[in-house]
Parts: C-alpha cells; structure tokens; sequence
C-alpha cells in the first residue's frame, strides 16, 4: 500500500461519472490511487477509468458482482483487517444503491471497520434535480423486473407509494415499461423521462406516463434512461376526448391486428385515459367491447 494511505483498512465507497468523465472528483481519483483493491462489478469498465487517471490496474483490481458478494465478504473483511484499505466502485455512479456492495458494506460495519464515502455522482439525485417533478420526498425504486407479471405486480406495489418515484428503466424494454407504468399508476400522472444524463446527448421528455409511453423516445431508445414519476395529487387534468376520437383510436388499434381486450388499452394508453372511461364512452356508443379488468393489486 503507497505510505500516503490516511486511514489503512477502510472500505471506501467511491462516486464514479455516470456520464463525463470530468465528473470524478479529484477526491475520487486520489483514494483510488491509494487504496490496495479496487472491487467492481465491470472490470472492463473499472480498467478504463483508472488508466484515464493514469492508474495501474494489474493485480489491484477484482470483480464484485451479485453473483458472488456473498462468497467473497468473508475474504475482504481479512483484507481490510490486514491494514489493507479498499475501494468500491459501480459501473456509473454511486455504489450500493442500485449496485451489488449492501451485503459487503453491513458486513464490514458489523464487523467494526471503518467505511467511507466519497461522494460525487448518482443518476437519483442527477435527475430529481432536473426533473421539474417535486424532489422530496421521493422513492428510489431502481429497476423494473424483466417478465411482465413480475414487473406489473411490483408496479401495483408501487402504486400505493404516494411519494415522487424514480425509476430506473431499461432501453431494451422502454416502451413495454412505460406501458405498464402509465396503465397501473394512471396515465394521467405527471413525469420526466431523461435519457443520457451527463453525456453529450442528454435530453428529456416532460409529460403524463401516457405521452410518455407513446413518445418517439418510448419507439426509438437510444441510451440509459431514468423517470422520474411525480407525486399522487400531481395527476395532469384529464383530457377532453371527444367520443369520436376515442372511437377511431379504438377502430385504428383493431385495425392494427389487437383483440377487443388489447385494442381497449391501447386506446386507454394512447389518449391518456383511464380503461374505464373508455369502455364506458365506446359502451354508450354502441361498441362492441369487453368490460375492463379491475386495478392491480386491488
């Protein structure tokens, strides 16, 4: 370990950018020169930030991930009681909160040793800042389940959370998300969505869940997105559908090959009202259409 070492066998949590690479503090920068172990769920990723702050990597870095924290705690509370100190490290910003490391952190408290943060960058805070939704209190939710049932229950969890949510979502399934958000917890409620925070593209989208899930950015991802859901009682107004367009945007979505069931949601996503009230206009107007499900988690 360099002699220059304050506090030999502290775990330090480290901020890393989650975008530029100017966001590192130099704080960061001089604990990871430092410290004798860099833990980090991408090794790739890590490896690339110490040589852009001219650090060695070979022999100091090790891969942490939800795999195998827990088989790897025992071993690092050894190091760290060998004088040895170390640093965790995310892909992107701070470490713990949507990262594997809680198992490691309560491990080495529970142990009595030292851990420290060195604050800096977090896609929570980034975007509760930006997001022009009310900041406190607020919900850090992180993901969204994969399979559809699982994320719709966790959704319907979600829903009785009267406080801003911030959830992180995943490109790969960004339209699919939006959907399912803007049908359990009601199109009508006031969001962000921001994409590339930190980086050259940053940008973001400011509306209901329901122009959200039907916007290009819902279509057409492109990067790492974060949404920022306002609080109950924050809902927009309902907007004033005519009967006449919620019967073409339901005969479009027929015509575009869903049944009567999906064409009722579709229709429900798309003008930003809730199932009911589209089933009741369509109803008195002579449609034929299956009555809406009951609310999850109801």
């Amino acid at each position: 370990m360099p002699p220059s070492e304050p506090n030999p066998g502290t775990l330090w949590i480290v901020a890393t950018p989650i975008g530029t690479l100017g966001d590192l503090s130099p704080r960061a920068g001089e604990v990871l020169g430092q410290v004798g172990l860099v833990l980090a769920e991408d090794t790739r990723r890590a490896r690339a930030l110490l040589s852009h702050l001219g650090l060695p990597a070979r022999g100091r870095l090790r891969s942490l991930h939800e795999h195998n924290e827990n088989s790897q705690v025992g071993a690092l509370i050894e190091v760290l009681k060998g004088g040895i100190s170390v640093a965790l490290i995310s892909d992107a910003g701070t470490p713990v909160l949507s990262d594997p490391g809680y198992q490691l952190v309560r491990a080495v408290r529970r142990a009595g040793l030292k851990v420290c943060s060195v604050p800096g960058a977090s896609s929570f805070t980034a975007a509760l800042a930006a997001a022009g939704q009310p900041p406190l209190p607020a919900t850090l939710c992180g993901f969204l389940p994969g399979r559809p049932g699982p994320r719709r229950r966790r959704i319907a969890e979600l829903a009785s959370c009267p406080s801003t949510l911030v959830v992180l979502l995943s490109p790969h399934r960004l339209g699919r998300e939006l959907a399912d958000l803007a049908e359990v917890l009601g199109g009508q409620r006031s969001a962000t969505l921001l994409a590339e925070i930190s980086k050259l593209h940053e940008r973001a989208v400011v509306g209901n869940l329901a122009e959200l899930a039907a916007s290009a950015e819902a279509e057409h991802p492109r990067g790492e997105y974060i949404l920022v859901i306002g609080p109950t009682g924050e809902e927009e107004s309902p907007p004033d559908v005519s009967a006449e367009t919620v019967r073409a945007e339901y005969q479009r979505a027929l015509a575009g090959g869903a049944d009567r069931k999906e064409a009722l949601r579709i229709t429900a996503r798309r003008l930003g009202l809730r199932r009911r009230v589209v089933f009741a206009m369509l109803a008195a107007d002579n449609e034929d259409v299956p009555p809406p499900e009951p609310p999850l988690g109801h």
